[in-house]
């Protein structure tokens, strides 16, 4: 039995895959940050872009990586993009991690700084300043 690429079929070349793609995608300190970002709020790329003070496409390329990955989906609202932590996780491993990831770092410096301003950021705001 063959799916599309990225497929999850339980036992096959496709679970190997969306897999590793889990696993890399929470192997970068960056995107761990945003992952910690979004379990504040859904948050649009010039939010999260200004939290990480990071450029746009940066910000877009791990936004990207975590979606390919499964853990992140994006839905408009309004002129922006809105990107929240997955509800319906692919598999019982995506589970696993996010709830590994929920209780983790609460302790860090940076992730509580990062949640402190993510709680002030406000996407109409930046958009005016630009």
């Amino acid at each position: 039995m063959h799916g599309p690429p990225g497929y999850a079929l339980k036992g096959g070349i496709f679970e190997l895959k969306k897999t590793s793609k889990l696993f890399k995608a929470l192997s970068d300190e960056t995107r761990l940050r945003i992952l910690k970002m979004l379990e504040a709020r859904p948050l649009c790329v010039c939010e999260i872009q200004h939290v990480l003070k990071g450029s746009q496409p940066n910000v877009s390329h791990h936004l990207k990586t975590l979606a390919d990955a499964g853990l992140v989906d994006s839905k408009r609202d309004g002129l922006w993009i809105a990107y929240r932590i997955t509800d319906t996780p692919e598999t019982p491993q995506h589970a696993a991690a996010l709830a590994l990831l929920r209780r983790s770092l609460k302790s860090d410096e940076r992730v509580k700084k990062d949640r402190a301003v993510v709680k002030n950021v406000n996407r109409v705001e930046i958009s005016l300043r630009k």
